[in-house]
């Protein structure tokens, strides 16, 4: 399979401006140098939030429904889930692409010295379907955990989430670890600047770059980009001396020592994976090989299929073997389903407050799997109901705005973009101006239901056109 360039256009403002296509060549032989690296100055990150709605199940003067707060500390808080992201300049961005392509090829190569740990772990790698020219993605990772459930009709599924995983990467150990990979004694000077920028990081908040008579300029950001500048200040002297606040990472474990990766680096997720490669080992050593256990970790999901008889054993091992690595399992998330058969028909269950519940599912990587149906996520199913209705107002708007000052309309365009977005007449992939469109949401859901071979999955969304077309109705300025 052909590999992807890792010099890759991104195109966020930041500190300093993309890398204009007339020069890639001497970027890339800058970046080619070990030797630039290893003295190379990395420019702060920005930091921003991404907040996600959620409406999940919450506990509430003894009864369970689904909300958009939850309670804690015997607070009512809003159950939103804020991400925080943190990103590189253009050169740094292409600096961190580069050193993933060459240290992944090493990850790989460890890895694959034992074919079952090579399997069991499956976010951020590119794992060839077999027997096709493309790599697998989450349709086939919760696809093989529903498979082995349905192998083995009477098993329990222990579902573990690693609590702020990112941020509480331990830096010693990530060294370590990461120099076990490379098969050395120490990290190389370049791979060790590259270390120390991802440990010893720096930032600043989108929402200070807003315009403030000190900071940021939206007139001067303006004007750099009709001049083919797309950063926020015209060189790293004016971002200086600016006054803007440059925080550090300040992320303290108990022992008070700084810990912690940025997550949003083209680097990151390929660390995290090192970083738990202990653990792996100790899985896929102890409870694959003598428990028979069907073990999957994507990124900080894991998810073990075991026997009932060995359920306390196995959450004790995960629960020893997770604080080794100084990290810990978020108890709140934890999930335990139980899967049996009853009158020929694989169902599941969970225990609430010591009681059985029957169609509790396994939810993972966007499925909800019950035994005899697999369905996607309703949270899901409404976020893209949610985005679609979003952006059609925006769009809306912005032909309104069009009509107004131009006295033309070309609701042609409008219509085929949104089609194009949320319907099936955006399910074709094709190539547009040289990259190639893969789809859009719809897309997925027929393929996941074509893959699971579950057509109830795409019976979910058999509504989507006719909501899109009532929303058009509704945001459309009419002649």
């Amino acid at each position: 399979m052909k590999q992807k360039d890792w010099f890759k256009d991104r195109g966020y403002p930041h500190f300093t401006n993309r890398t204009n296509i007339r020069f890639r060549g001497k970027v890339k032989n800058y970046i080619l140098n070990s030797e630039n690296i290893a003295k190379h100055s990395f420019y702060p990150l920005i930091y921003k939030e991404i907040i996600q709605r959620r409406y999940k199940l919450s506990k509430r003067n003894g009864k369970v429904s689904r909300s958009h707060t939850e309670v804690k500390d015997d607070k009512i808080v809003s159950s939103k889930k804020v991400r925080k992201i943190l990103y590189a300049t253009h050169l740094d961005a292409h600096i961190y692409s580069y050193y993933t392509r060459k240290l992944q090829a090493e990850y790989e190569r460890y890895i694959s010295q034992n074919e079952s740990l090579s399997s069991s772990i499956t976010a951020y790698r590119k794992i060839p379907v077999a027997n096709k020219s493309k790599f697998k993605n989450n349709v086939h990772f919760a696809s093989d955990v529903f498979e082995e459930i349905k192998k083995r009709d009477d098993c329990v599924v222990l579902a573990f989430d690693i609590e702020n995983f990112f941020p509480s990467l331990d830096h010693k150990l990530l060294k370590r670890i990461w120099t076990k990979v490379l098969n050395l004694k120490a990290l190389p000077p370049d791979y060790y600047n590259i270390y120390k920028a991802v440990t010893n990081f720096s930032y600043v908040r989108l929402e200070d770059l807003k315009p403030k008579p000190s900071h940021f300029d939206e007139k001067e950001f303006a004007k750099l980009k009709k001049n083919g500048k797309n950063s926020f200040f015209s060189s790293s002297r004016e971002l200086f001396d600016s006054g803007i606040t440059i925080y550090k990472n300040q992320k303290l474990n108990g022992s008070k020592e700084v810990v912690g990766i940025p997550q949003g680096l083209p680097i990151s997720a390929l660390l995290a994976n090192i970083y738990m490669i202990p653990f792996d080992e100790s899985i896929i050593k102890t409870l694959y090989e003598n428990h028979k256990v069907f073990y999957r970790r994507y990124s900080d999901d894991i998810v073990i299929v075991c026997d009932k008889s060995d359920m306390e054993d196995i959450k004790l091992f995960v629960d020893n073997h997770i604080k080794k690595i100084n990290l810990s399992i978020s108890i709140p998330k934890t999930e335990i389903t139980f899967f049996e058969k009853i009158d020929g028909k694989l169902v599941c269950y969970q225990i609430v407050g010591g009681v059985k519940k029957l169609n509790r599912p396994l939810n993972y990587l966007g499925f909800e799997f019950y035994g005899y149906q697999t369905l996607l996520k309703s949270k899901n199913i409404a976020a893209f109901y949610r985005d679609m209705k979003a952006s059609i107002k925006r769009k809306a708007k912005r032909i309104q705005a069009v009509r107004e000052r131009t006295l033309t309309d070309n609701p042609a365009i409008f219509k085929r973009k949104i089609f194009r977005l949320y319907s099936f007449k955006g399910v074709k992939p094709r190539l547009i101006k040289n990259r190639k469109y893969r789809g859009n949401y719809v897309r997925y859901v027929y393929k996941a239901a074509e893959e699971m071979n579950s057509p109830e999955i795409k019976r979910q969304i058999r509504n989507h056109w006719n909501i899109l077309q009532k929303t058009i109705k509704k945001y459309y300025p009419k002649n």
